[in-house]
């Protein structure tokens, strides 16, 4: 197929691409910036911003299927910034897709449109979009979901959510970098008794998971306007992982805790100050960060597994060995 990936340069975009031109696929990359691989692996780019109406409609024409990676993470920042990048530029995907006659779409979306603040113990797709979001990043996510699963079906275009969560992996730019720096700096903690379980998805699995979604995608499929997590299949315990992951790149192991309730009252202190006084940066503490570290977050994958055979197809293990090329 000829397929379409935007944010194609970021961290699981690049995954993607790679697995579909490595099998074969004509591959277009939509984003702001080229990446050397391009030009190795042969591929298309189209530089421009989700935000961009016309440029997003020039980049899907002739497409067969569109990967919408691109997207501003982040726990802190303005909303019109999340909504422009997050919600709008999905809905500017949408309108284009269906302008273009494009039949496919799958959209990376988070477990994090789910999440409450709760913990979520092998939680299924049968949890509702959560009522409220402590950062807008799951918020504007939620939308752009919400939006392109009721797009299902219309103008031809059959679409399909995947939620991978806590994406990590070789050339990690974002959860691997944050908490090394952080423990470089002497400001990590281990947030409540450090048994709390979590979900994790290895990048190669994760971007396996979308061209297993794309390939058994159409308008009767069972993939058709729904949403699926994706992750490994047992949870791991994040400060353990945490502490491995430290002794790869040569540091200590957390010594230093605070408690669960603790980091979510200095968080929502935090998060007060830096509103008042109109702080530049983030706040070193948060009350969605405090949730993430200290509670516990997993998912089942029965129904990937189910509906497009999906499965990991890189071990933990095999998945930490890989990723000590980063600091070696």
């Amino acid at each position: 197929m000829k397929a379409l990936v935007t944010g194609g340069g970021g961290f699981l975009g690049l995954y993607i691409t790679e697995q579909l031109a490595e099998r074969g696929d004509q591959v277009r990359v939509f984003c702001r910036s080229h990446h050397p691989r391009f030009d190795k692996l042969n591929i298309e780019w189209h530089q421009g911003d989700v935000r961009d109406s016309e440029a997003v409609h020039a980049a899907c024409h002739g497409i067969d299927a569109v990967f919408h990676v691109a997207a501003v993470p982040g726990i802190w920042g303005p909303l019109k910034h999340f909504y422009d990048i997050n919600t709008q530029g999905t809905l500017n995907i949408i309108e284009a897709c269906q302008r273009q006659h494009v039949p496919k779409l799958v959209f990376t979306s988070t477990p994090s449109v789910v999440y409450d603040g709760s913990d979520h113990e092998n939680a299924d797709e049968t949890r509702p979009y959560a009522n409220t979001f402590l950062c807008h990043y799951p918020f504007t996510k939620m939308l752009a979901e919400h939006a392109v699963l009721d797009e299902n079906g219309k103008d031809g275009l059959s679409t399909v959510a995947l939620r991978p969560h806590l994406i990590w992996g070789p050339r990690d730019t974002q959860l691997v970098p944050r908490l090394i720096q952080r423990a470089k700096s002497g400001r990590l903690r281990r947030v409540g008794d450090g048994n709390n379980l979590i979900s994790m998805a290895y990048v190669e699995n994760a971007a396996h998971a979308h061209l297993l979604a794309a390939d058994a995608l159409s308008p009767s499929s069972p993939l058709a306007g729904q949403a699926y997590f994706i992750n490994e299949r047992e949870p791991v315990r994040l400060w353990q992982w945490i502490d491995e992951l430290l002794q790869l790149a040569g540091l200590p192991p957390v010594k230093k805790s605070i408690s669960w309730k603790a980091a979510w009252r200095v968080g929502a202190t935090l998060e007060a100050v830096y509103r008042l006084l109109r702080l530049s940066g983030e706040p070193p503490m948060t009350r969605f960060l405090a949730s993430q570290l200290g509670g516990s977050h997993y998912y089942s994958i029965e129904k990937a597994q189910r509906d497009f055979g999906y499965e990991p197809i890189v071990s933990f293990e095999e998945g930490m060995r890989r990723l000590q090329s980063d600091f070696t």
